[in-house]
């Protein structure tokens, strides 16, 4: 049977994506229902007049509102869709989308000079600042059906709620696999070298890192943690000397990025990755491999290639055979509590959840704990016999604080380790973790 470490959230995902900034926005507003006319013939005297047309709740959300997102890839495409569906509904409404490049910097800029837009995914902070920016709420009467329920909460209330969940494992290309003649997925890291040297071998990039790109590195953070099997391990950092072990679960995982590019099993030059053309790479077959979560299958079968070549395995982190993977939430959608149409934002987060499909659409596990996913690959990969999974927990505000005080980017340590000595790198980040502990009084 599966076994689950259930805690309450997620590690700290930094996604940035590639440029793009606004959509054209029109504001419509549907006209009011003209009045019955009246009959050229005179009623009687005693004929009742005609009841009034009972009040529709949607015209109480009304107004313009904007939407900040880091999918700079569907301002153009799906995001229309959604605004013209969300309109349909509310026809006194309506929302422009703003795709945000370098979303997490980006956005965060934005909640320090008090220009926050009615609604955006929350970025890297800390907890207990939540009220400072955001709305509640606990109104949208979604608290006990949606999954990572307590994630974004904060004096006793709830200001986010999860655009999806992901599990993370290797996304994988079948015809390439079977071009190399992998006739069986690895269940131990020696048997994932062995299909990597058959892909080398073979002329097929095994693994996509995205090296240059560095974002999608996080990942490795991921892998820790199953490792550790510690829903806590990030937050575990507050009470130990050392911040980061040298011979610890990231240290290992981080060791296996090490040894793939050591072995030619990535990129040929990962300096000029390029996270688009990755995608393109991996639907011709031309790469093999994504260490990513579910997220990326749709965009994989999106760049040239069939849904039934596409496939999803835990990632194999040591050679016991058990395998082991972490649950996390995605980004989180809020509402500002500045918004000048409150009931419109929210009204809007909920349609997102309930109607609009995007978790789906993104290959998220749905953010409704009663929705199944349409994803395939992500419903066999969720039934995986013996599989386990850790979820993490949620972020402690003390650790969350001196990482952020110290400038600490986990994927800046990933690509640093990735090519040079581990122990050299560990002993730097420590010094600027003591040191910004310090200077917190933490």
């Amino acid at each position: 049977m599966k076994k689950t470490l259930v805690a309450t959230t997620s590690i700290c995902l930094l996604a940035t994506l590639l440029a793009a900034c606004g959509s054209e926005s029109t504001t419509t507003t549907a006209s009011p229902t003209p009045a019955a006319k009246a009959s050229a013939t005179p009623a009687p005297a005693t004929a009742a007049t005609e009841a009034p047309k009972a009040a529709n709740p949607n015209d109480d959300i009304k107004g313009k509102i904007v939407f900040a997102t880091n999918r700079t890839d569907l301002i153009d495409t799906k995001l229309k869709e959604y605004r013209e569906a969300f309109k349909k509904k509310y026809p006194n409404a309506d929302v422009e989308f703003e795709a945000l490049k370098d979303y997490e910097a980006a956005i965060k800029l934005r909640l320090a000079t008090a220009e926050v837009p009615d609604v955006v995914l929350i970025p890297n902070i800390p907890n207990t600042q939540l009220p400072d920016y955001f709305a509640p709420l606990d109104d949208l009467g979604l608290n006990d059906k949606i999954r990572f329920k307590d994630y974004k909460t904060a004096n006793g209330g709830t200001y986010g709620l999860v655009t999806g969940g992901s599990t993370t494992g290797i996304v994988y290309n079948k015809k390439a696999f079977a071009d190399a003649g992998i006739t069986a997925l690895p269940k131990t890291l020696d048997e994932f070298y062995a299909a990597s040297e058959k892909l080398k071998a073979k002329g097929i990039v095994p693994l996509a890192t995205n090296y240059k790109d560095k974002w999608p590195l996080y990942t490795w953070q991921h892998v820790a943690v199953a490792m550790s099997g510690n829903p806590n391990f990030w937050n575990d950092r507050i009470k130990q000397e050392n911040a980061f072990d040298p011979n610890g679960a990231f240290a290992k995982s981080l060791g296996i990025l090490k040894t793939m590019i050591s072995k030619g099993y990535v990129e040929k030059d990962i300096n000029s990755s390029n996270w688009e053309q990755s995608k393109k790479d991996v639907a011709s077959g031309k790469m093999a491999m994504y260490l990513l979560p579910n997220w990326v299958i749709p965009q994989v079968i999106e760049n040239g290639t069939e849904s039934a070549n596409v496939g999803f395995f835990p990632m194999p982190f040591d050679n016991s055979g058990k395998l082991t993977t972490l649950m996390t939430p995605d980004y989180f959608y809020a509402v500002s509590k500045n918004s000048k149409n409150l009931k419109t934002a929210k009204a809007f987060v909920k349609w997102l959840i309930e109607d609009s499909g995007y978790d789906d659409f993104a290959g998220f596990i749905p953010s409704l704990k009663d929705k199944k996913s349409s994803v395939t690959q992500l419903s066999d990969f969720l039934a995986t016999k013996d599989l386990n999974f850790v979820e993490i927990a949620a972020d402690n505000s003390d650790a969350m604080a001196i990482q952020n005080k110290a400038q600490i980017d986990l994927n800046d340590i990933a690509q640093e380790v990735a090519v040079t000595d581990v122990a050299k790198v560990f002993d730097k980040y420590n010094k600027k973790w003591v040191e910004a502990k310090k200077a917190l009084g933490k």
